[in-house]
């Protein structure tokens, strides 16, 4: 399939993709602020710069787009049918730094949770009602995820291989 726009115009749409203040992590900081859980932004001191940081619960919280941290198994997950080397390579090093980003802040003694983009579209608000009982009560680290029945479930967050 035929990119119909020029590498230009593509390259300029891509640039305007933001990393930070995203839709689903915005929901996800609503939701924990009404709840009374205080957090911190981005912080540049961390591995990997936590999308939160909740230092009273010495945990950090990821919110991961499904396409660009290549969330296997997930209907928002696509690999796009041009420049596919070039997509498989640049995912698989995003998956590979969040790997080393997880591990670096769990040897740092931080709680990690990563909250999926399908998750906050299935239900946002159960989704956050899982990371408030992760934080209230949990220690291992977790994944957040939906599915297409508007339902939001929780795992273990895999060891990488």
């Amino acid at each position: 399939m035929v990119d119909v726009m020029s590498v230009e115009k593509r390259s300029a749409l891509m640039s305007r993709v933001g990393a930070k203040n995203t839709a689903p992590e915005i929901a996800v900081r609503q939701r924990l602020w009404q709840s009374g859980f205080r957090y911190r932004l981005h912080d540049s001191k961390l591995p990997g710069k936590p999308d939160l940081i909740l230092p009273k619960w010495h945990a950090v919280i990821f919110v991961h787009g499904c396409f660009w941290h290549q969330h296997e198994g997930c209907p928002y997950f696509r690999l796009p049918a041009t420049r596919t080397e070039f997509w498989v390579e640049k995912l698989r090093r995003n998956k590979q730094r969040d790997d080393e980003v997880t591990t670096s802040l769990l040897e740092k003694g931080w709680r990690v949770a990563v909250v999926w983009e399908c998750a906050i579209r299935a239900n946002a608000e159960s989704a956050g009602d899982l990371l408030m009982k992760w934080l209230r009560r949990g220690s291992t680290p977790i994944e957040v995820w939906g599915d297409k029945a508007k339902t939001c479930h929780s795992s273990p967050i895999r060891a990488s291989t």
